[in-house]
């Protein structure tokens, strides 16, 4: 967890299974409306859901935030692509790291700080299959040992 770290509102558990992460990034994101009141009832999918750098900015794409119940026709398309809102030098880092074979955007976390919604966005390299058969092998053996351990004491 970043220090700090506000209100979790949504968690991309599936980002750590598919991805090496390297580096995170804390950035702002641009909502619309109702979409806020959403976020604070933690209508939040991040399910298939990626950043790409086009033109100097950052998007994230395919984040599901449900339309809010009471916002009728001021509501607005759950899966729109959004502006994150980073400083020029990071973004000048993700565009050298983005475009190496490999590379993506992923986003990790959502959240409330200081009343502003936050993203955690990494910088994930994809795993191989035999990578995560590995991580699933350390796991369970590390579950083993801790429950050894608790029946030996």
């Amino acid at each position: 967890m970043p220090k700090g770290q506000g209100n979790l509102i949504a968690q991309n558990r599936k980002a750590g299974h598919d991805f090496f992460i390297e580096e995170t990034y804390e950035a702002g994101i641009v909502l619309k409306g109702t979409e806020i009141k959403s976020v604070r009832a933690k209508r939040v999918n991040f399910k298939d859901s990626f950043a790409l750098v086009r033109k100097g900015e950052v998007f994230i794409h395919n984040m599901h935030i449900s339309p809010y119940e009471q916002g009728n026709r001021f509501n607005h398309e759950p899966t729109r692509s959004r502006k994150l809102l980073l400083h020029k030098k990071e973004i000048d880092k993700l565009i050298g790291a983005t475009q190496q074979q490999g590379y993506s955007l992923v986003p990790l976390k959502m959240y409330i700080k200081n009343g502003v919604a936050k993203v955690l966005i990494g910088l994930g390299k994809g795993k191989k299959k035999y990578d995560k058969r590995e991580d699933l092998k350390q796991k369970q053996m590390k579950r083993d040992i801790d429950r050894a351990m608790k029946e030996r004491y």
